[in-house]
């Protein structure tokens, strides 16, 4: 239980089914004000006692579990390592994969309980095969990219109540149960971070770490310089804002980051067209469900790939290689940067996920 709107109608729906359920609040921050400050849907003092209250109306036992130590080691250490390595990282993917379904999930079976309940916004369905992840009801809503991390085990012991209903009904559901989080507004950004600003947060907190501490912006066509910045982790393929270029391109139009060097701290930027990326390639990868074997082809027109939380799909002919996911994409994908999460679909069943190594652009001329 979050202290959000989601978890508390999740945990009073999984009552009324009838299972014996307890609420967890996870303390993330040994000092919750040290990752960010205000009621922001996700860490701080104040949801926690939001979720308390919640449990205390459901009529539920109530305990916080302190994993703010596993926390910081496997989510946020990891967030800081992919940055200064010049990646792009997806802290959500992580929590949820060593935190809310690996160190929660084990405790939790430890002490005797069949399952974690969420209230993310995401399906599980027994297949023909065995148990299966799947997208949401709610489009706008659905969290199954977030999800796409979890494995057969993770998700036979996992509940998402609210996989079937529309977020405004779990809101009008909440007025009606009497919890007070149901007009709480959803948290946003990364829930260690204050205010939303990455690149402050990682100036003050990688020191040392940050393999550069300045670079020279070049322009990708010609090698010009064209500015220079203090350090590669403020930077993020795709990105447009907060460039500062001292040259504007000749045709007008903006530049975009194409390419982040992290050891020299070169970062290339170039038009929107060249961010146009037509094959990725990744590993770790995670099955939900049977591993594929090596050798295994996805193609037809409901296999797809998701590249963000709230991305679009992609038309995607994906093959299982040794250790490795390749993805050649039907339809080409802009901003794509090693360090994300690729998420292949087959229709609204996840199928599993890998972290992109590499994101093969379109070649010059040939980009649509």
């Amino acid at each position: 239980m979050s202290g959000g709107v989601d978890s508390a109608v999740a945990a009073a729906r999984a009552k009324e089914a009838g299972h014996e359920v307890t609420g967890i609040h996870l303390a993330l921050s040994r000092n919750p004000k040290s990752y960010r400050s205000g009621a922001r849907g996700c860490c701080t003092i104040e949801d926690a006692n939001d979720a308390r209250r919640a449990a205390d109306v459901i009529g539920i036992p109530f305990y916080v579990w302190d994993l703010s130590d596993r926390f910081h080691t496997d989510v946020v250490e990891d967030f800081m390592d992919t940055y200064a390595a010049g990646q792009t990282p997806n802290p959500c993917l992580r929590c949820n994969e060593k935190i809310k379904f690996a160190a929660v999930l084990d405790k939790a079976l430890a002490l005797g309980f069949d399952a974690v309940a969420t209230g993310h916004y995401a399906s599980v369905v027994q297949g023909p095969a065995g148990v299966e992840l799947h997208r949401a009801v709610d489009g706008a809503k659905d969290q199954s990219y977030v999800l796409g991390v979890l494995d057969e085990q993770q998700l036979r012991h996992s509940l998402f109540p609210l996989g079937d209903t529309p977020k405004t009904k779990v809101r009008e559901e909440a007025a009606a149960r009497g919890l007070l989080v149901a007009d709480k507004p959803d948290s946003h950004d990364i829930c260690f971070v204050a205010d939303g600003d990455n690149t402050g947060w990682l100036r003050e907190k990688l020191g040392d770490r940050a393999p550069n501490q300045g670079g020279e912006i070049v322009d990708e066509a010609t090698g010009t310089v064209l500015g220079q910045h203090t350090g590669t982790y403020g930077f993020t393929i795709g990105q447009r804002k907060g460039l500062r270029l001292g040259h504007p391109a000749p045709d007008g139009r903006p530049r975009y980051v194409l390419d982040i060097e992290p050891v020299s701290g070169t970062v290339t930027v170039g038009p929107r067209e060249r961010l146009a990326v037509e094959r990725i390639t990744g590993d770790r990868l995670r099955w939900c469900g049977a591993p594929l074997p090596a050798g295994t082809m996805l193609d037809g027109p409901d296999v797809t790939v998701q590249l963000r939380a709230h991305g679009a799909e992609h038309r995607a002919v994906v093959r299982v290689l040794d250790g490795q996911l390749d993805v050649e994409l039907v339809e080409h994908a802009h901003g794509i940067a090693p360090g994300q999460a690729v998420v292949v679909y087959d229709g609204t069943r996840v199928v599993g996920s890998a972290t992109i190594t590499r994101a093969d652009r379109v070649p010059v001329g040939a980009a649509g």
